[in-house]
């Protein structure tokens, strides 16, 4: 397995000695009010993962995005020493339904349910004084409708609000070279060898291996023989090339519901993920810690209805 050079905790955290040993923890939600507001005199930053409650196929638990978000969100707070909040647990997953009474599990929320939560968090979290807001995501169809909320934050307010999406996909990025499965085994993609090894990082017996099973997508049966689907992203094939999206469901090109190869998954390479992951965001989040920022609004004045 390859092991990929990282900044030390001790680099990253020069300075922050003292300022560690105040908190029992970097979740919000284990503070008291005192705590935050002396966290808030000193630093302006704190994480939000957000992610999914939904089908990951018959080896890996419907939390799955949620330990992504997390883990990396814990991970980054204790190199740099800033808060997170609670988890988002679940998001805009709607191709992960299924068939009515077939017991998949999958919670989603409408795009609008969604993006009215996530403003309330954030508005709420810049009027008590944060400035520097970012959303950890684990599941990729949230990107899907989040621009707006992030526009109009920024729009309304002056704070810095970012949306970080530490997943592999299909773009190896900071973890090439970490998994086994070729390009075409799709490791990157949904419940295949990066989430799996994920989840056995996390907590293994969450994790059901003998069900694990190399799923390729298939072609929409709606769709021409002409057409190819490669792995879980709306696109498809056509010539070679991948100009067409289509709103599939997962259920449309996969009886599974998992895509790639989790056979090869182990815990090694999910610990590995999640460092290199964690490394590269906090060390991106400490250079945003220098921007100027400057909240004009930060009263969440219309907070009721």
């Amino acid at each position: 397995m390859v092991t990929k050079d990282r900044v030390s905790a001790n680099r990253l955290t020069e300075g922050d000695e003292e300022f560690r040993g105040k908190f029992v923890s970097w979740n919000l939600a284990d503070l008291t009010a005192v705590d935050v507001a002396e966290y808030i005199s000193v630093k302006d930053i704190i994480l939000i993962p957000l992610a999914s409650h939904e089908q990951h196929g018959p080896h890996l638990p419907l939390g799955t995005d949620v330990i992504t978000a997390l883990a990396i969100s814990q991970r980054v707070c204790e190199l740099i020493a800033v808060l997170h909040t609670p988890p988002v647990w679940t998001g805009y997953s709607p191709q992960h339904m299924f068939n009515p009474g077939e017991g998949r599990g999958t919670v989603t929320l409408r795009s609008s349910t969604l993006q009215n939560l996530l403003h309330d968090i954030c508005r709420s979290l810049i009027h008590h004084g944060f400035n520097r807001l970012f959303l950890v995501n684990g599941h990729s169809s949230n990107e899907k409708v989040i621009d707006p909320v992030l526009r109009k934050l920024r729009y309304d307010t002056g704070a810095l609000v970012g949306f970080v999406n530490p997943l592999m996909m299909n773009k190896p990025g900071v973890l090439a070279g970490l998994m086994e499965s070729p390009p075409d085994e799709i490791p990157g993609w949904h419940a295949s060898e990066l989430e799996t090894s994920q989840d056995l990082a996390w907590n293994a017996n969450l994790v059901r291996m003998e069900r694990a099973e190399f799923t390729r997508a298939k072609t929409p049966a709606y769709l021409p023989p002409s057409f190819a689907k490669r792995d879980g992203s709306p696109e498809v094939e056509f010539d070679g090339h991948t100009y067409f999206k289509f709103p599939m469901d997962y259920g449309d090109f996969t009886d599974t519901g998992g895509t790639g190869n989790p056979t090869r998954a182990t815990a090694e390479k999910g610990e590995e993920a999640f460092a290199r992951l964690a490394d590269h965001i906090a060390r991106g989040i400490l250079d945003l810690s220098k921007a100027r920022v400057e909240v004009h609004d930060r009263a969440f004045v219309d907070r009721v209805l």
